[in-house]
């Protein structure tokens, strides 16, 4: 295996572990404090822009950190494995801790958070992409 490659994978399980951890404070502090005061729709949707920042910097972080070059596939496919990781993972502890399942977890989604959530998904596996393309990627990247 190549050693860019072998880069990639790495940067896109520091990737997914950066959004994961930092996902998994959000909730408990999103769950116990905000879900009962303002409900799950209202605290969600707070919670998004604090994980578009986490994002931003996660991804700014790994291409500099794993010195990823500014193409496609590179970029592309650590983001697209990070999110391949964040689903199954996040998928797994709904069945396994919340006693649901695959379907019932998915019907259970707010349609307003989750289209939401659904976008930032997209955005969590384009944005070691993306920050190629805004000025502050180009400097290191």
């Amino acid at each position: 295996m190549g050693t860019l490659f072998l880069r990639s994978i790495k940067a896109g399980i520091a990737y997914f572990s950066l959004a994961f951890g930092a996902g998994f404070a959000m909730g408990a502090i999103r769950v116990p404090f905000l879900v009962p005061r303002l409900g799950e729709r209202v605290a969600e949707l707070i919670e998004m822009p604090f994980m578009l920042i986490v994002i931003i910097w996660a991804a700014r972080f790994i291409t500099i950190r794993f010195a990823l070059p500014a193409t496609v596939l590179v970029r592309l496919s650590t983001g697209v494995l990070a999110l391949g990781l964040l689903i199954a993972t996040e998928l797994l502890l709904a069945v396994a801790f919340q006693d649901q399942s695959l379907g019932q977890y998915v019907s259970s989604r707010d349609p307003v958070s989750g289209t939401v959530y659904l976008a930032m998904l997209f955005l969590f596996a384009a944005m070691p992409l993306v920050i190629t393309r805004l000025r502050f990627g180009r400097d290191h990247a």
